[in-house]
């Protein structure tokens, strides 16, 4: 145990060191950080096949999510050469109030990703949007994508459609709608006081604005409209096309795909860029010809017009790869377990179980940047735990969603964190503090486990069902392994 707590505090220590004091990216860190434990692991006896092997699967399980944030990329690039986010920034501007802006966008995200069942696709599409109306509003773009993050995860989270809304059941053996109605105790108070929150930073950032607020917002419309040919709602289709395309369960890729053709006509047909531009738009992003026009703070027109592209995303996924790679080897060389296994000792209380759970689901987002993982291992660790002490199994599901879905875009080099960080554009660690839901959810949950409230045990019938099934696995897997 205390070679693994050597690795996780250099693991941790070189990453946060690069992160808040060295040049801000957990790349080479990541990179130190899995050859350090590949280092330990031989030492051990594990060969470096196996090593290597638990690094592929690694990368694998994040394969999908790549694909998805390249896909992102273009189509971005695309959407605004097309003008059709432009579009959505333009119009936006003139309806949302800046007073209720942050409310605004987090119900919006909120209702997109619960119908769509995907944080990516609203972060990355609507989330984009509203960024930029955000910078023309005077807004603090981290507080405009802390109310998107917590907006787009709380969506996710309580979607029948949602991976991890599905997967936290699945291994923690309750049905989806127990689990979906289970979790509804501790989002609500989360989400009501997020809520509050985003109206009293809402409306002490306007007053503090004035007149600044409207004169960003004239002088954002006015270089939109001079640099598109067509500024118009209708652009805004394509918009609605994915939307309906993931409701009816079309999957997220092909839906893209079909969305990035969409905005390579209206790039060619409605905006009358040539041709021959198309692809270096794609692969490059779209450089907006506004020029330098200041915003506030670092934000230009540029900057906001402009942007996106196959090229940007390459930086996401190369520290997708690093994380994941580390993960891996932890993983594979068992010091995962190790650790998970060291924690279920602690919990000797129902209190203790839940926050044990919730801090261990917390432990494997930071350790193995790769939110599936921290619901399907703790799920498989305290399952039996949960059941010795008659806890119904949505109990466990709630816990694992609460902590494992919600804190994963909090930490910096997380594939949840640094996608949403790439984009927003926005760091994890600013809009950190404006992420309120995905933070107190997981209070919360503890709270609950500690108090008794909506913590649901087994009758003794359940609870003898349980026991009988375990026993029936039991008595499969010795079969299975004298086979």
């Amino acid at each position: 145990m205390w070679q693994v707590l050597i690795c996780v505090i250099f693991a941790l220590g070189i990453i946060c060191y690069s992160i808040f004091f060295s040049y801000g990216e957990a790349h080479m860190p990541l990179f130190l950080a899995a050859a350090f434990v590949a280092v330990v692991g031989a030492l051990n006896g594990w060969k470096w096949s196996v090593m290597e092997r638990g690094m592929i699967q690694g990368i694998g399980r994040s394969m999908q999510a790549n694909l998805i944030l390249l896909t992102v990329g273009i189509l971005v690039s695309t959407w605004k050469a097309a003008g059709i986010i432009p579009s959505m920034i333009y119009y936006g501007l003139n309806i949302i109030n800046p007073s209720i802006f942050l409310v605004t966008a987090c119900l919006l995200c909120s209702i997109i990703s619960l119908v769509i069942g995907s944080s990516y696709t609203t972060a990355g599409t609507i989330g984009v949007a509203l960024i930029g109306i955000a910078v023309g509003l005077g807004i603090n773009p981290a507080m405009a994508a802390g109310a998107v993050v917590a907006g787009s995860y709380t969506g996710d989270k309580m979607s029948p459609m949602s991976d991890t809304t599905n997967m936290a059941p699945g291994v923690s053996g309750s049905n989806i709608f127990e689990h979906i109605r289970h979790m509804v105790y501790t989002v609500t108070p989360a989400y009501v006081l997020a809520l509050i929150a985003y109206f009293i930073l809402g409306r002490s950032a306007h007053v503090s604005g004035g007149s600044v607020q409207m004169e960003m917002k004239d002088i954002l419309q006015d270089a939109i409209q001079n640099e598109f040919s067509v500024v118009s709602p209708w652009l805004m289709l394509p918009v609605v096309f994915l939307l309906i395309a993931v409701i009816m369960k079309i999957p997220a890729l092909p839906s893209m795909f079909v969305g990035v053709l969409m905005g390579m006509f209206c790039m060619v047909v409605v905006q009358g860029i040539d041709i021959a531009d198309v692809f270096n738009i794609m692969h490059y992003g779209y450089e907006s010809t506004s020029g330098d026009i200041a915003l506030t703070g670092d934000y230009t027109v540029a900057s906001v017009v402009g942007g996106g592209g196959f090229d940007y995303m390459l930086w996401t996924v190369s520290v997708v790869l690093c994380s994941m790679s580390f993960a891996g080897v932890l993983e594979a060389t068992g010091m995962l377990g190790q650790i998970v296994e060291a924690l279920l000792k602690i919990a000797k209380t129902n209190g203790l179980l839940v926050m044990t759970t919730v801090l261990t689901c917390f432990l494997i987002n930071v350790l193995t940047a790769d939110q599936y993982l921290s619901i399907i291992l703790p799920g498989r660790m305290y399952k039996t735990a949960f059941e010795d002490r008659k806890l119904k199994n949505k109990n466990l599901s709630r816990c694992l969603e609460d902590s494992g879905t919600l804190t994963s875009p909090l930490i910096p080099w997380n594939v949840c964190g640094v996608t949403m960080s790439g984009f927003l554009g926005v760091t994890t660690i600013q809009y950190l503090p404006y992420a309120i839901v995905n933070y107190l959810c997981p209070i919360i949950s503890i709270i609950y486990g500690f108090t008794g409230f909506t913590i649901e045990k087994m009758t003794d019938e359940e609870y003898e069902k349980v026991m009988e099934e375990r026993k029936l696995e039991h008595e499969a897997a010795m079969r299975e392994m004298e086979a």
